[in-house]
C-alpha cells in the first residue's frame, strides 16, 4: 500500500519527529516542518487548555506564510498527540481544537477511542496510533487508526519491550498500511534500516531534545551529548509506564538507579496539568538508547541536514 500523500508528498526525509513532553513547543515544530520533516507536539504542552488554540493559530500561520514564500519547498506537514486515557480530562477540549484548526495528523497514545478518530477524519485528518505490541496495533486499526507507530525497545519516554525486527514483521504479517518505527533511531543510517525492515517512516524524539529550539533546560542537552546507550535506565517509577531516562538525572535526584522502586501503573492519571500526576518528576529526563549519535547540541535544520546527508550516504552505499 502506498503511503498517503500527507506522508510523503511534502517529506524531504522519511521522518516524523516525536512529540515530546514539555520539550515540544510552536518554535520547534516549525523548524521540524520547515526543515522537511513532520513536527509534532503533545496537546498537553499547551498549558492552560486554552494555549492549544494559540499554538495551533501560530503553527498553521507561520507555516503557510512560509510556503506561500517558499511555493518550490513547503513544509512538511504538523502532528499533534493527544493522551488518549480515561484520566485526560482534556481530551475532548483538545480534540475540539484539532477539527477546529484542521491538524493533518493526530498522534493517539495510551489508548485508542473511535470518537477522536472520527473527529479527525471529519475534515480529511489521519490518525496514527502509537503501539508496544501486536496485540494493541490490531485493537487500535480496528478502532480506526490510519497507521500505527511500533514503539520498540530502546525508545525514549514511554518505550516497549520487542526488538523493532519482531515487531515490525509481525505488524507487516496482517497491516499493510502506514507504519512508523520508534526506538534508537537517531542517524541516517537508522532512518533507512526502519524502511529496510519495513516500515515506510522512522519517528524520532531524543536526538531534537539537544536542539537550540527545544524547551528543555541546556544541562538536560548536554546531557545527551555527553551520554550514550549505557547511561539509559528502565523504570516505571516516574510516570507509571515504563520508559527510559538518563541515569545521571536520577542519581542528581538522589536516587540509586540500579535499584528503583516500581509504581503502581493502575494510579497512572493525566488531567489538565498535562503530565502523569503520580509523580511529577520534572527533573528526571526522559531519554533513548540512541544519543551516541547526538554530538552537539545544534539548530534543528542542521540535525535534518545531518540526518539527510547520512541517510543519501548509507542509500549510496547500498547501490
Amino acid at each position: 500500500m502506498s503511503l498517503p500523500s500527507i506522508l510523503s508528498e511534502r517529506l524531504r526525509l522519511p521522518v516524523v519527529a516525536a512529540p515530546l513532553f514539555i520539550i515540544s513547543n510552536p518554535d520547534l515544530v516549525i523548524a521540524q516542518c520547515k526543515a522537511g520533516i513532520v513536527g509534532s507536539f503533545p496537546a498537553l504542552n499547551a498549558r492552560p487548555a486554552e494555549e492549544l488554540d494559540r499554538w495551533l493559530e501560530k503553527i498553521t500561520t507561520e507555516l503557510a506564510q512560509y510556503d506561500a514564500e517558499n511555493p518550490d519547498a513547503p513544509s512538511a506537514p504538523f502532528a499533534v498527540n493527544q493522551i488518549v486515557h480515561s484520566s485526560n480530562d482534556r481530551l475532548q477540549h483538545d480534540v475540539e481544537m484539532c477539527v477546529k484548526w484542521k491538524v493533518p495528523i493526530v498522534i493517539t497514545s495510551l489508548g485508542a477511542k473511535e470518537f477522536v478518530n472520527e473527529a479527525i477524519h471529519s475534515y480529511g485528518g489521519i490518525v496514527l496510533h502509537d503501539i508496544i505490541n501486536n496485540t494493541f496495533a490490531k485493537k487500535a486499526v480496528a478502532k480506526g487508526a490510519d497507521g500505527l507507530i511500533a514503539v520498540a525497545a530502546g525508545a525514549g519516554g514511554h518505550a516497549g519491550a520487542l526488538s523493532p525486527f519482531a515487531l515490525v514483521q509481525e505488524i507487516r504479517e496482517w497491516f499493510d498500511g502506514p507504519l512508523l518505527l520508534s526506538g534508537s533511531i537517531a542517524n541516517g543510517d537508522a532512518v533507512l534500516a526502519s524502511q529496510a525492515m519495513g516500515a515506510d517512516l522512522a519517528y524520532i524524539g531524543s536526538a531534537f531534545i539537544a536542539t537550540d529550539e527545544a524547551n528543555a533546560v541546556q544541562a538536560y542537552k548536554q546531557s545527551i551529548v555527553d551520554n550514550n546507550a549505557d547511561d539509559i535506565v528502565l523504570s516505571n517509577l516516574f510516570t507509571g509506564v515504563s520508559g527510559n531516562y538518563l541515569k545521571p538525572s536520577i542519581e542528581a535526584a538522589g536516587l540509586d538507579p540500579a535499584n528503583l522502586p516500581t509504581s503502581d501503573a493502575s494510579k497512572m492519571s493525566f488531567g489538565s496539568g498535562g503530565e502523569s500526576e503520580s509523580k511529577a518528576w520534572k527533573d528526571i529526563w526522559g531519554c533513548g538508547q540512541g544519543i551516541g549519535a547526538v554530538k552537539s547540541v545544534q539548530t534543528t535544520g542542521a540535525l535534518v541536514d545531518r540526518l539527510t546527508a547520512e541517510y543519501t550516504a548509507a542509500k549510496s552505499r547500498l547501490v
